[in-house]
């Protein structure tokens, strides 16, 4: 139907709008401050970007991305994360011949199909950061710690860190045999997806949410057990880090998230009560995912953050509030007659910097001071035939409902000082 957006879609509406801008304000701030610079990539990409490079065995890739043929017969899938299209940017923009490492940042629409629920939709905007060519343990802590202080500007209360690291090409076969080795004998109970999986890339198993494959890994050796030195090492430098700037976190062995390309550190933010699932972003270290692309072997983390689950637990906490559209002056005619005049002094306003209004409608007089209160005005001029031709027009101020004589040479002054009280 023509009146009906899509499933899995939303109108952002005015009074909802003023509260994206300030979330993304709050990106913007803190990403300069921990010196990531915004790029912003296309919303459709070539299906190998995703195929190859968030991982063929991912939920992602079979069954939520939406691709298609264009007119030339080119297989194109709008975006469905924002990582794989930082790295093809990374690399085709040749940001690896600058001094590095790279840190980039961006906010945008993403798409996937699936089952929408709260805080969940087809189209939904994710806020990400992505680092390249080092893989210094301190850059994992810090990416992390980005994530944790996003979320506490913001007030957030109840928030859970938890942390993992999934190994990395020594130990991931060491610990696929172990793994196979414990399900083999009951690789029938394992669901559909997971048997799928069983040969492909069985750690996927732990990501899985069905009760049968739940308790099947819940006495299956991890992959945190199975680490080799260089991981163990590395996963053991980025918990110090976090443990010297106070920031607390959870190991949680199971956690090895659902994209294919994650290597060493991988982590989750949960909090409480916002539906079906707890997570309101994570992300991890992905060192192979460059090569993948098409580009030398560079190291690479990032995280990831769904905006529209960061907004629905502010609000669940009671941290936002409906913004009422306001402008700062409307200005009335006592006749028709003198509409572009009040045009003329529309203009004006704009140009100092004082938002602005005026009836489009041919209101009366009365009417239009009633439509200047559904704006919120704080002041409104009226123009009248006598007042102008003297250089005047009145001044009133909402609030007190006192009104003025202002010479027109003065209105400046006496709006701005009057409008910043």
């Amino acid at each position: 139907m023509l009146t009906t957006k899509p499933r899995g879609t939303n109108d952002i509406l005015p009074g909802k709008v003023e509260r994206w801008r300030e979330l993304e304000n709050v990106i913007h701030k803190i990403c300069k401050e921990y010196g990531f610079q915004e790029i912003r990539t296309p919303i459709f990409e070539h299906t190998e970007l995703f195929a190859r490079g968030v991982g063929e065995t991912t939920d992602i890739v079979e069954k939520e991305m939406y691709s298609f043929l264009d007119r030339g017969e080119r297989s194109i899938t709008l975006r469905p994360e924002g990582t794989a299209p930082t790295v093809r940017a990374f690399l085709e923009n040749k940001f690896y011949a600058e001094p590095q490492p790279t840190k980039l940042y961006y906010i945008g629409p993403m798409f996937r199909y699936g089952r929408p629920q709260a805080g969940r939709f087809r189209q939904f905007h994710q806020f990400g950061v992505e680092v390249f060519s080092t893989d210094d343990p301190s850059i994992d802590a810090e990416v992390i710690t980005l994530a944790m202080d996003f979320y506490q500007r913001l007030g957030l209360k109840g928030l859970e860190l938890h942390l993992n690291s999934v190994g990395c090409s020594k130990c991931r076969p060491v610990h696929r045999e172990k793994l196979l080795a414990h399900l083999k004998d009951r690789y029938e109970e394992l669901c559909p997806t997971c048997q799928g999986r069983f040969e492909k890339n069985p750690l996927r198993i732990f990501d899985c949410k069905s009760p049968s494959c739940q308790e099947l890994i819940s006495t299956a050796p991890t992959i945190t057990d199975c680490l080799c030195d260089e991981c163990k090492e590395h996963f053991e430098l980025v918990q110090k880090y976090l443990t010297g700037i106070n920031v607390d976190y959870t190991v949680d062995k199971k956690l090895v998230r659902g994209l294919d390309y994650y290597t060493k550190t991988a982590f989750e933010i949960m909090v409480e009560d916002i539906g079906a699932q707890s997570s309101i972003g994570g992300g991890g270290r992905y060192d192979r995912l460059v090569k993948e692309c098409g580009g030398d072997d560079t190291p690479g983390i990032g995280f990831a953050v769904g905006l529209e689950r960061v907004l629905l637990t502010m609000e669940q906490q009671g941290l936002l509030k409906d913004q009422k559209f306001r402008q700062d002056v409307f200005v009335a005619t006592v006749d028709p007659s003198l509409d572009l005049e009040a045009f003329k002094i529309l203009k004006k306003l704009r140009s100092w910097g004082i938002s602005a209004e005026k009836d489009y409608m041919g209101r009366s007089l009365k009417s239009q001071f009633k439509y200047a209160d559904k704006l919120g005005v704080s002041h409104v001029i009226i123009l009248g035939q006598e007042e102008l031709a003297n250089g005047c027009l009145t001044l009133k101020t909402m609030e007190t409902g006192q009104q003025k004589l202002v010479q027109l040479t003065d209105l400046e002054s006496e709006l701005i000082g009057n409008i910043k009280e």
